[in-house]
């Protein structure tokens, strides 16, 4: 048996006894409905990130090898218009699943959607026709699935009920599992025995997600909490609102193929939505008063912060997946191994250092010694900086333009870290800092930021792009070029993004003179937790 698949099924045998492990560990404290979304969730991230693991080479494949001969920035500005429009769509999605199909529909429609999306993929390996309605069925499908299974399990714990972080922290597990078997599984055989057999696997995954789904809705588990508001809207103009949402669903698809296929329309598309979020808030922000006023202000950097991190955090599925096939030695144990198994990586890292950094940030804090929200972001900024660096230091180390395989596991290593700062510390501020009647107005510009930083990445990752005939030292210098772009300025933006923070903090400070009591104090103590 070949090497890849024996990781595969070690990976595997991990997943099937840690999973038992998570449940009777925690199955006394929590509802059994959360353990059954958990595996809704695993399952559907096993879908999602399998595919990513290896759309860029799919997409680059030459035409005899059942790919699209895509050079390197047509397959880049397609990856990331795909993935730009996976940050926007949940914004639609959990609208209407709030005020229309509710919870259950929302996710099984969603459901079925992706599945579909792999399966066309894979029916039509090397079609374009079936590539931009496959991504499309993915877009549309993650819309109205991702948020609502994240919503309805806050729906099982009151407000206040400690058990709810827990039930997040284990959905969090179920989401990083998925991910990490993924690229292990789809990525390993797409590359080995066929693109189509990878999306497959995908599909089969989307599906059998959905099928305990729907066995968890049949057993009753959701209760009340999945079906359609009783508020919500029934009819427009006297016509029923359900079968509408459902015929349009099919109808933006085909706007998402388009979008995707023009993907340059994608780019203008978030500057307009970026430019008219940054006016609003602006603007908004002189109607409340200064505290809150500094704390939109401090919003604005910190998602365009947030930006920045992710357009280069998401080269890992673009310009260094393709980084790592062309110019990294990818030998383990005498045997070479396809290069979207390094996608799972990432995720492995989580699943081993998400509990070390819980347990970190706690020792500290009972010493009065944990770090301010806003350092924490910083240092997410700067690992992510490392990162690159450490990579950067592999050119030396190359041989013919193929560096040794540890600077691209140290690289992942300082990504992750850098994700485990800035990420839940982000969402953190957001809900901290956003006033209170606009907090779900700013949850969907943190979507937002993450999508325009996504199709930045796009952009970014076209400039490592060499010319057919470049050659792999070439190729690997570019590359490098351009992941330097950041590292050098990881220092400068950690530094001003402490300094803004704290500028606004203080002044905010200044402002009360030495009062405590004064409301502007908020900005202040919030900051500093």
């Amino acid at each position: 048996m070949r090497q890849e698949y024996w990781i595969m099924a070690i990976a595997w045998l991990f997943v099937f006894a840690w999973i038992p492990i998570v449940i009777a560990t925690n199955r006394k404290v929590h509802p059994k409905v959360l353990f059954f979304l958990f595996m809704v969730e695993l399952w559907e991230r096993f879908s999602y990130y399998g595919m990513r693991a290896f759309l860029v080479l799919y997409l680059g494949a030459q035409v005899m090898n059942g790919g699209f001969g895509m050079d390197k920035e047509t397959r880049y500005a397609v990856y990331a218009a795909f993935g730009a429009l996976v940050y926007l769509t949940p914004l639609a999605g959990g609208f209407l699943a709030d005020k229309i199909l509710g919870f259950r529909r929302a996710i099984i429609w969603g459901a079925i959607l992706m599945a579909a999306g792999q399966f066309t993929l894979s029916a039509g390996q090397g079609n374009e026709y079936a590539l931009y309605l496959g991504l499309a069925l993915l877009v549309t499908g993650n819309g109205f699935f991702k948020p609502n299974i994240s919503s309805m399990i806050g729906k099982f714990y009151p407000q206040g009920d400690p058990r709810r972080d827990q039930a997040f922290t284990i959905f969090y597990m179920g989401i990083n599992t998925g991910a990490f078997i993924s690229p292990l599984t789809c990525g390993a055989v797409a590359q080995i025995e066929g693109w189509s057999y990878g999306f497959l696997l995908a599909g089969i995954g989307m599906s059998v997600g959905l099928g305990i789904f729907l066995y968890t809705s049949s057993r009753g588990l959701l209760e009340q909490y999945a079906d359609p508001p009783a508020e919500g809207i029934k009819t427009f103009r006297g016509l029923p609102v359900g079968p509408a949402v459902y015929i349009g669903t099919l109808l933006f698809v085909l706007v998402a193929a388009a979008l995707i296929y023009k993907n340059s329309i994608v780019t203008y598309l978030l500057i307009a939505l970026g430019l008219a979020a940054i006016t609003y808030m602006l603007v908004l922000s002189f109607l409340y008063p200064v505290a809150e006023r500094q704390r939109i202000w401090v919003l604005i950097t910190l998602l365009f912060f947030t930006s920045v991190f992710w357009g280069f955090f998401e080269l890992a599925g673009s310009a260094l997946n393709v980084f790592t096939d062309e110019n990294v030695d990818k030998t383990v144990f005498g045997s070479p191994i396809p290069a979207s198994v390094f996608q799972a990586v990432n995720a492995l890292f989580i699943v081993l250092l998400a509990p070390l950094f819980t347990l970190m940030w706690g020792l500290l804090a009972k010493k009065g010694l944990e770090p301010a929200a806003p350092v924490k972001f910083a240092f997410g900024l700067l690992l992510l900086g490392v990162g690159f660096l450490i990579l950067n230091l592999g050119r030396g180390a190359a041989v013919d333009g193929v560096m040794p395989l540890m600077f691209l596991i140290l690289c992942y290593l300082f990504h992750t870290l850098g994700e485990l700062a800035l990420s839940p510390v982000g969402l953190s501020l957001v809900t901290k800092l956003a006033p209170a009647r606009v907090v779900g107005f700013m949850m969907g510009f943190w979507f937002l930021s993450s999508a325009i930083g996504f199709q930045a990445g796009g952009w970014i990752a076209g400039k490592s792009a060499t010319s057919g005939t470049a050659t792999r030292e070439e190729t690997m210098n570019q590359a490098l070029d351009v992941f330097m772009l950041y590292a050098p300025r990881s220092d400068t933006l950690f530094q001003v993004w402490k300094l803004w923070a704290n500028r606004v903090a203080s002044f905010s400070r200044c402002l009360v003179g030495r009062s405590a009591r004064h409301p502007s104090m908020a900005l202040w103590n919030l900051l500093k937790s």
